[in-house]
């Protein structure tokens, strides 16, 4: 049986209690925003002192894709003021399940150009500097010019970007880092520029192929590896350049870049640096901070590393002892 409608004006009633005018939205006028107005609920996690170096500082970050948007954000959001930003790429179909700036209405556009708009779109006072050429040996320098803090926001594939990065900003004097998502967790090394350098840590040279140079990036980013229960290697492509990667884990690599720049450029403690490393692994509620006395040269490391060379060169049907590249100037330092 049917259900005869009231005709008393009830239902365009209780239509008109659940309808909402359509969104209007007008642009902001910069004259209504203030910064120290917008960052002023940090009281009393930051001072207003420590407030004012962060809108002087200026943070250098390499990559816009799967941490380096969210890094930028989270940044922008503690008030610092000033950025460089680097990244070659657009925005495609596969980085949605991870990267900030990955929407339908941003595909194919530069991933430089769609996080510049909205960290001004953040502050309108901000500074920012933009490369949107691959950072390398010959433009390095001027990458890190006038930073206070690298943040290595580089596909985790791009080794020898990073030899070169990291090298350059211990000439510059300039902490470096990077927090990287792996499985469901977050994994990160802090580099002083006084302290032990990138290559030593990761016990990399140029004689190493492509697939050792990730392989003891990887080994030595998360040396308790806590993920490997539930990640199924056999998606992992050094020749592809893929690997299972979830936006959870690069949500929590942005909040720990926050904190640990905000400490370097706060000069707030303790800070652990390499060869320290941390992991942090929200699916199984685990935090791990080891010293890792000698980096990737420990008997252990070097046993993973063997292990995993192994496989993924069976994995992707490569000879087990490739040629070596000649020898030359060694990055190693």
């Amino acid at each position: 049986m049917g259900v005869t409608p009231p005709t008393n004006g009830l239902a365009a009633d209780i239509s008109g209690a659940f309808s909402y005018p359509p969104l209007v939205t007008t642009p902001a006028d910069d004259d209504d925003w203030s910064y120290e107005e917008a960052f002023a609920r940090h009281r009393g996690l930051i001072a207003p002192e420590e407030q004012t170096r962060l809108r002087e500082s200026r943070v250098a970050i390499v990559g816009m894709g799967g941490v380096g948007g969210i890094d930028l954000v989270t940044l922008a959001r503690l008030g610092i003021g000033r950025f460089t930003i680097a990244d070659p790429d657009v925005f495609e179909v596969c980085n949605t399940n991870r990267q900030y700036g990955a929407t339908r209405s941003n595909l194919n556009r530069p991933k430089v150009e769609v996080m510049e708009r909205v960290v001004r779109d953040i502050n309108p006072e901000v500074e920012i500097r933009v490369f949107r050429d691959r950072v390398g040996q010959h433009n390095a320098a001027a990458f890190l010019e006038g930073a206070d803090v690298l943040v290595d926001a580089l596909d985790a594939f791009e080794i020898d970007a990073r030899r070169v990065l990291f090298r350059q900003a211990a000439r510059q004097n300039i902490f470096a880092l990077g927090a990287g998502p792996v499985g469901f967790s977050t994994v990160w090394v802090i580099f002083d520029p006084r302290g032990m350098t990138f290559d030593r840590y990761f016990d990399l040279s140029d004689r190493m192929d492509q697939v050792e140079k990730f392989v003891a990036y990887m080994v030595g980013m998360a040396p308790k590896s806590t993920q490997r229960p539930y990640v199924d290697l056999s998606e992992l492509s050094v020749m592809n350049r893929t690997g299972p990667s979830a936006g959870l884990a690069c949500q929590l690599a942005g909040g720990i870049i926050g904190a640990e720049v905000l400490k370097i450029l706060l000069g707030r403690g303790p800070r652990y640096t390499a060869p320290h490393f941390h992991q942090f692994d929200a699916y199984l509620g685990r935090y791990i901070r080891r010293r890792l006395r000698s980096g990737n040269r420990h008997p252990w490391q070097r046993i993973k590393r063997w292990w995993l060379t192994r496989f993924l060169r069976k994995e992707a049907h490569l000879p087990s002892n490739p040629p070596r590249a000649p020898a030359g100037e060694d990055l190693r330092s």
